[in-house]
């Protein structure tokens, strides 16, 4: 578009070559600079791109003024690098501001026939505004995409490491206490040695298929099935266990998360506790489900591990099923009591999502989580 005043330039018709050259070659650098820094936020909305674009404007008014021609076309060239340099929302009125004074001075200087240069100028202003805008959203969906696959990685390795930490932390604790006792009857009562032994070779094998189930992300707990480990690890560590069921069948979902509850606390009981008794108790009303464990051992004094890995990750996985966790020590022991909807799929229950960071503002007494 330009080649037509740089020849005039050459054969010349151009009065003044040396002004007209000049002006042509400030107008390219200015182009080149305006165009280059477009493609970069931050560069495109600097200061010293909007001036650089304020002077190619001053530049080309000039010399469509003082030439004419061929000259004019340097106002569609403008209109490119005004749509590549301004965007939405200001896009619209400039487009139209630039367009009206490429027709003023086309119009003055070629009477009606300019009216074509204003139209060009427009034109090209809005389409190359479109298409850049375009090729950004491309890069922005780009980025959102590796984003959330890096947020899904992410995810599945924090689910990972609390079935890990869950199944493992009980299975081990079940292990180590029926190895202990079956040290101990092995001298007095061998057939009771036997049953333990017995015991930890089936609490091995059931914890390799969870750990396979875990991986897979295929696991789903049992509440029947967790409370049973739990009343055969609680008697192998000479705690008495109770259990008290009432109210009506839970879903699968909710059987699920409070399964992994009764694991933990009663994990927890087995190593820290030195409890005589542990009270395990789930009931509903059709719209909620409790379940709270509490023994009777050391309450705020028993030993924690470190991290806090238990507790803090049972709590986040209730807070995303819009249930609750609370857990402290009392006078007489320690308490750990989950609630949750009864049926989470039904409407009119509500799923909030929720990450690592506010997860951690489920309700789990301050001091407890440690366990």
């Amino acid at each position: 578009m330009g080649l037509g005043s740089l020849s005039n330039l050459f054969q010349g018709e151009t009065a003044d070559p040396l002004i007209g050259g000049l002006g042509l070659l400030t107008f390219n650098s200015l182009y080149v600079y305006v165009a280059f820094r477009s493609f970069v936020k931050e560069t495109r909305e600097a200061l010293s791109t909007r001036v650089a674009l304020v002077l190619m404007t001053g530049v080309t008014c000039a010399l469509a003024l003082a030439y004419g021609g061929t000259w004019l076309l340097f106002f569609p060239l403008l209109g490119l690098a005004t749509g590549a340099a301004v965007r939405f929302p200001h896009l619209r009125l400039t487009g139209v501001a630039l367009g009206v004074l490429a027709g003023a001075v086309a119009v003055s200087r070629d009477g009606w026939g300019g009216l074509g240069i204003a139209y060009a100028t427009w034109i090209s202003t809005m389409v190359t505004a479109a298409i850049l805008s375009l090729s950004d959203a491309v890069r922005q969906l780009r980025a959102a995409r590796e984003e959330l696959a890096h947020r899904a990685v992410e995810q599945e390795r924090l689910r990972f490491s609390r079935d890990l930490h869950d199944l493992l932390g009980h299975t081990l604790s079940v292990i180590v206490v029926k190895a202990e006792a079956a040290r101990r009857l092995t001298t007095r009562d061998v057939d009771a040695a036997q049953a333990q032994l017995a015991d930890i070779e089936s609490v091995g094998r059931q914890a390799l298929t969870e750990i396979r189930e875990a991986v897979t992300g295929y696991r789903q707990g049992s509440l029947s099935r967790e409370i049973d480990g739990a009343v055969s690890a609680l008697r192998a560590a000479g705690v008495d266990p109770v259990v008290r069921r009432s109210g009506p069948p839970l879903a699968p979902q909710t059987e699920a998360l409070l399964g992994w509850v009764v694991r933990e606390a009663a994990t927890n009981v087995v190593r820290h506790s030195a409890a005589n008794r542990c009270e395990i108790a789930v009931s509903g009303d059709g719209e909620r489900a409790r379940l709270t464990v509490t023994d009777d051992g050391r309450g705020g004094d028993r030993p924690r591990t470190a991290g806090g890995t238990g507790l803090r990750g049972l709590a986040e996985r209730l807070a995303t099923a819009g249930g609750t966790l609370t857990a402290g020590a009392e006078r007489d022991g320690f308490v750990v009591t989950a609630e949750l909807p009864a049926n989470p799929d039904e409407p009119g229950h509500t799923v909030r999502p929720t990450d690592a960071t506010d997860a951690g503002d489920a309700p789990v007494a301050a001091g407890t989580l440690n366990r």
